[in-house]
């Protein structure tokens, strides 16, 4: 693999030698399946809303409004236990990713992947063998311990795992394998669609396969030399950290995983930390970033992307097909991410694609505000410009808000409150994506066309909000965040001012004591 010195950013007199080893590339693409029962379930929830059978069996209302023939096109899946099939999990998400926090901290990130993988399988069998529908949403809040495992544990091990030049590409892979996790139960639903009865139990229980290749592959993988440090096996932490980086030259990174790991265990309460001033900005910057990332309205594409096409005229398998060409276009867009993360930086990406998402968003409200009323049907070339409209704002969103919302939210706590920090993050995201998951339909039968006009304007405040206040961390090495990154920024350094005082008087003596490289 390719390998050299690694620079910590422009002006940094600090390096770590250090090559991307074939070791961190196997451990970042194991790990990143969990990004793939993620995508998978996304993919699938939507897909399987819209057949028939599966209607039938547990949402027989909606079954009938939708082939009513004078239903509002808006309102047609508009049903509040529908919105629950979708949304439980991510409330189950919440909860787990509490759990997850605690469980990285004492015992690791890779014991806590397993877990997810474990929590998703259960939720997998439960799904493709449901008799009722509180058997199916139990299953789905099993699902939602494992995603809410799994993402708490998989961004943080590969962000720990990697070398800071190619940290940004490798915690994308997480990201890579949500969109293809998307792609694959799009393309499950297109085949499956067709199978009667039982087709949906093939959808859902698919989930299983992601989840067994995560427990497996768990087992070839190594624990961060972060995670192994800071629970007190610095041995083994040096040794992995050789192992990782491919270089025996590794004394320097070590050491300063060491003071970051004795500063942390200073904090005795990292959930109160999180309250103090100076852990104010990147808690703000790394929960907000999720926040804006659900409002960009992917998940409304992503979850209800067969329901869309439908709305506007496409038959069943015509709609499953339209999400198989959305599905494609996200997976190949999100390599744009992982190949120029590292070089144009995280504001410009962001920045740019929230300017594509919201021209695309705003076109596709145009489009059906004149072409799509309550009762009729879009015209077929014109709901094909709605389907390339829709590619448009998944390409942007693909390279942009979404891994870049994982990553940068992984990247900016310190090492005392990272964990915790990253919870909130976490618990932030599947909060948003339970709002909208569980609205949508409402929002989508209430507002019409202008359900795209709103989120077109969130796009503009984020977009906003990242050119003024949301700092660059590109290159910077993870301990070296909070003397890089937020004692610099503009407005965040005043949070700074006086955090000698607020913080342990240890912390103090130990950063004090750190050498200047």
């Amino acid at each position: 693999m390719a390998g050299g010195v690694i620079a910590t950013g422009s002006g940094s007199e600090q390096d770590f030698p250090a090559k991307l080893t074939l070791q961190v590339f196997i451990c970042t693409a194991i790990a990143a399946f969990g990004g793939l029962m993620f995508g998978y379930d996304i993919g699938i929830s939507g897909g399987v809303t819209g057949m028939d059978d599966f209607l039938l069996k547990f949402f027989p209302n909606v079954y009938v409004k939708k082939n009513h023939a004078h239903e509002n096109n808006y309102c047609k899946f508009n049903d509040k236990y529908l919105q629950l099939f979708t949304s439980s999990l991510y409330l189950a998400a919440i909860v787990a990713s509490g759990g997850a926090s605690l469980m990285c901290k004492k015992y690791g990130r890779k014991p806590t992947m397993q877990a997810a993988s474990i929590f998703f399988f259960i939720g997998a069998i439960l799904n493709v063998s449901a008799m009722n529908l509180p058997m199916l949403i139990l299953g789905r809040l099993f699902l939602g311990a494992g995603v809410g495992c799994g993402n708490q544990a998989v961004p943080l091990f590969s962000t720990e795992i990697s070398p800071p030049k190619f940290r940004g590409g490798l915690n994308i892979c997480f990201q890579l394998l949500i969109t293809v996790g998307i792609l694959v139960a799009n393309c499950v639903n297109y085949f499956t669609s067709n199978i009667k009865n039982y087709g949906w139990r093939i959808s859902l229980g698919g989930a299983a396969v992601p989840a067994v290749i995560l427990l497996v592959g768990s087992f070839a993988i190594v624990e961060t030399p972060t995670s192994l440090i800071e629970r007190g096996k610095k041995e083994k932490g040096l040794k992995t950290l050789k192992r990782i980086r491919g270089v025996d030259d590794v004394q320097k990174e070590f050491e300063e995983m060491v003071r970051a790991t004795e500063v942390a265990n200073q904090i005795k309460h990292p959930f109160r930390e999180l309250m103090k001033k100076p852990s104010i900005p990147p808690m703000i910057c790394g929960t907000i970033i999720h926040v804006f990332q659900q409002f960009t309205g992917i998940n409304v594409v992503m979850f209800y992307a067969p329901v869309l096409f439908q709305t506007m005229g496409f038959g069943s398998s015509a709609s499953l097909l339209s999400a198989v060409i959305t599905g494609t276009v996200n997976s190949l867009s999100t390599v744009i991410a992982i190949i120029t993360v590292d070089k144009a930086g995280r504001k410009k990406l962001l920045v740019f694609g929230a300017l594509i998402c919201m021209v695309a968003q705003c076109t596709i409200g145009v489009i059906l505000k004149k072409y799509l009323t309550e009762t009729s049907k879009v015209p077929n070339s014109i709901a094909k410009v709605v389907v390339l409209l829709i590619c448009v704002y998944v390409n942007g969103f693909a390279w942009s808000w979404g891994p870049l919302g994982w990553l940068i939210s992984s990247e900016v706590f310190p090492l005392e409150t990272r964990t915790s920090g990253y919870f909130f993050a976490v618990a932030t995201n599947m909060l948003c994506t339970f709002i909208i998951a569980q609205a949508f339909l409402s929002m989508l039968c209430h507002m019409r066309a202008y359900i795209y006009f709103f989120f077109a304007a969130w796009l503009i405040v984020m977009s906003i909000f990242v050119m003024a206040m949301l700092p660059e961390t590109k290159g910077v090495p993870l301990d070296e965040m909070v003397e890089r990154v937020w004692k610099k920024h503009w407005f965040w350094k005043s949070f700074f001012k006086s955090s000698d005082i607020e913080r342990p008087k240890a912390m103090v003596q130990l950063e004090q004591e750190k050498p200047n490289h």
